[in-house]
């Protein structure tokens, strides 16, 4: 079933999030005001290690009040492609450059109220080269084993549904991996 738009208008905008006022017909012909945000898209670099452990960013929140363990990640800039934006986010937030950027996945966190894309990469050959630059992102960035990861996110050390779906998406990677591709599920 698909619903319509017959208009858009703005009721807010800034640069980093517009609010919008949709006229739109639902499925079953009613027509209605519908309030989305427009947000733009976020990318995300999943750093990994030959020991296997992702670099992570111990961060604070004040929006929600909550210290987490995040990936780096950050705005796509207007022009800049996401994987250009995680290799650039990676760097300035941790002091370690990329080398090569595999997309993991891409994700849509709020479909229903919200137009933003998660761009997840990951990098296997991720370089120390100084200081992290952006410094008021994190002041504790750690190398975490894998097999720490579904116990962090059980604890909720791991929140944000950038970085859930991040490491989440890495985990997925590697157990198909290991496995040639496949996946077998327990019923």
């Amino acid at each position: 079933m698909r619903w319509e738009v017959h208009g858009e208008h703005p009721l807010y905008e800034t640069p980093w999030v517009r609010v919008r006022s949709l006229d739109v017909e639902q499925p079953d012909g009613t027509r209605c005001d519908y309030h989305v945000v427009r947000l733009r898209d976020v990318a995300v670099a999943a750093a990994v290690d030959r020991e296997r452990r992702v670099l992570m960013m111990w961060r604070h929140r004040f929006v929600t009040g909550t210290w987490a363990w995040e990936l780096p990640m950050g705005l796509v800039e207007d022009g800049e492609e996401p994987a250009a934006a995680a290799g650039r986010e990676l760097e300035e937030e941790t002091g370690w450059r990329a080398g090569t950027l595999r997309p993991l996945l891409h994700a849509e966190p709020a479909a229903g109220i919200t137009d933003a894309r998660h761009f997840v990469f990951r990098t296997d050959d991720a370089v120390r080269v100084g200081e992290a630059t952006e410094r008021n992102e994190s002041d504790r960035l750690e190398w975490i084993p894998l097999s720490r990861v579904r116990v962090m996110i059980e604890r909720g050390e791991i929140v944000s549904s950038a970085a859930l779906v991040g490491v989440m998406a890495l985990l997925l990677d590697l157990a198909l991996s290991a496995d040639g591709g496949t996946v077998t599920l327990d019923s």
